[in-house]
């Protein structure tokens, strides 16, 4: 068993893949400034510290680790594009600083977030690993943070592996966003009998996979040396329309709410929709279907959510 670090463990995606990761039997630490992530959401059995990722202090806590999986970013597109120095301190310099700290801890492997957004200009669908079109500042700094990783690559030979998510959803997505995530967004606004907001027609679409999927990718990437030094494509490889996701929650909820529309968010894709074969060549391929995951959405919501709403 390894001794593992997350960075951004009180995120969504973090704490997803600290449960996993403990459910394995190995022993998990974490680091998050908690200024999106929440401290409910760590696992008990992680070891947590409240730390920004910019600040050089953190080499510490790499101290011993055999692996990171480094998530903590500024990642809503609308406030990046809002505040590009923001985003470029927390996505640029804080990756570097992140990598930086694995380098001098001897840290064997980095698996780290990359984002589907550098495909923003791409009219290339499903859309490879090849492709590079970033438009918005949220991409351009995840774009910049490639760049650093590729260089302790190649001049420090650090083993690391990045994967460009698509749409992720599931338990513990936050929807206390400026502009929350589709799913949590849409569920919710229904669930409190209130009508959900689509911005633009509605016929952007999106590439939705279920986290549950991509914890299994990256606890293979834990292991597979056949990951390192790649990019990776993580999607259901399907795309869906945002009014097509309305539709199938309102589906399973049978409210009658009709959704009202709103100006169209600047900075954002048209569609997204991946080419996983590479991921697949590996063996992984996504399980959980859309009804599914709503359903899954549906009840996590239900429960840590709207009950805790009607609690006086």
């Amino acid at each position: 068993m390894a001794k593992i670090l997350i960075t951004g463990i009180a995120g969504f995606i973090g704490s997803n893949l600290a449960d996993a990761l403990l459910a394995q039997g190995h022993e998990v630490a974490g680091l998050d400034d908690l200024s999106q992530g929440l401290r409910e959401n760590i696992p008990a059995g992680a070891r947590f510290d409240q730390a920004d990722i910019t600040d050089p202090a953190i080499g510490s806590l790499f101290k011993g680790c055999d692996a990171v999986y480094h998530f903590a970013a500024k990642n809503c597109i609308s406030d990046c594009q809002l505040d590009p120095v923001a985003t470029v301190r927390q996505n640029v310099l804080g990756t570097v600083n992140v990598f930086e700290a694995a380098r001098r801890s001897g840290v064997d492997k980095i698996i780290y977030a990359e984002s589907s957004a550098l495909y923003e200009g791409s009219a290339l669908y499903p859309t490879p690993e090849s492709e590079s079109a970033p438009h918005s500042f949220y991409a351009l700094s995840k774009a910049a943070g490639r760049l650093f990783a590729e260089g302790y690559r190649e001049f420090f030979g650090l083993r690391a592996t990045a994967l460009r998510y698509f749409c992720v959803y599931g338990p513990r997505q936050d929807y206390r966003r400026t502009v929350p995530p589709l799913m949590s967004a849409f569920a919710l606004k229904l669930l409190r009998g209130e009508a959900p907001v689509i911005y633009g027609d509605g016929s952007k679409r999106r590439d939705f996979i279920y986290v549950d999927d991509i914890n299994r990718f990256h606890l293979q990437c834990l292991t597979d040396a056949r990951t390192d030094g790649q990019v990776y494509n993580l999607g259901s490889g399907k795309s869906h329309s945002v009014r097509e996701i309305y539709t199938a929650l309102e589906a399973q909820l049978h409210t009658g709410i009709q959704p009202r529309f709103a100006a169209d968010l600047p900075g954002e894709a048209q569609t997204t929709w991946a080419d996983i074969s590479a991921a697949r060549a590996l063996g992984w391929r996504p399980e959980i279907s859309l009804e599914d995951g709503l359903r899954r959405v549906i009840a996590y919501l239900r429960t840590h959510v709207i009950a805790a709403e009607a609690r006086p």
